[in-house]
């Protein structure tokens, strides 16, 4: 997963996308293509938010790139720019942190005199980093990564036991915990499902 811009932009009354502020990742790409990379991600934010209509939300792909683009009701808008497993929840959450913290720092009365790429918003490059890794930036991320964790321990575990030779059918029959209404139970379940395999 990478995370390779973060912008902010006003989409001007006349429909067009200023950049207030933006910050690259562009480590991953060679030093003489750097530029070129940066141009094309500040032409490609503009397009979004011209295009995006005002008070919604738009993830566009584009090559090996997500573009996740949000237009508030006020025109400031907010472009992520990532690879295609960075997940989309989480662009859209740090587009949400970004804006609302940027109206703090920067307050609306100033967006339209500030000059392209100079608003003062020094923090973008302290969430560029952090967001680089979602699950330990997002805490939605970060508790279904600690549940998916959980599940494969858990099977294997059941697979742990299995591979000793030892089968499940084996271990209810000689079950003393087990009441004989349970043991019961479990063979009836195990023939319906098996009429009920599909082939």
């Amino acid at each position: 997963m990478k995370l390779y811009s973060i912008a902010i932009l006003l989409k001007t009354p006349e429909g067009k996308g200023k950049i207030l502020t933006s910050k690259n990742e562009l480590s991953s790409f060679g030093y003489f293509q750097r530029s070129t990379v940066s141009e094309f991600m500040v032409f490609t934010s503009k397009i979004l938010v011209e295009r995006t209509a005002t008070a919604s939300r738009a993830s566009v792909k584009e090559r090996e790139y997500i573009c996740h683009v949000y237009v508030r009701s006020d025109n400031l808008s907010g472009v992520v720019i990532a690879d295609h497993e960075y997940p989309q929840r989480v662009a859209h959450t740090l587009i949400n942190k970004v804006l609302d913290e940027f109206q703090e720092k920067c307050p609306k009365p100033n967006w339209s005199t500030v000059k392209e790429n100079e608003a003062p918003y020094p923090q973008l490059t302290e969430l560029l980093q952090k967001y680089q890794n979602p699950k330990e930036a997002d805490a939605m991320t970060k508790i279904q990564s600690e549940l998916d964790e959980t599940k494969i321990i858990l099977h294997n575990t059941i697979e742990a036991v299995l591979q000793r030779g030892e089968k499940l059918d084996d271990l209810v029959e000689k079950s003393e915990g087990l009441s004989q209404q349970s043991k019961t139970f479990y063979i009836t379940a195990k023939k319906t499902n098996q009429c009920c395999t599909i082939l």
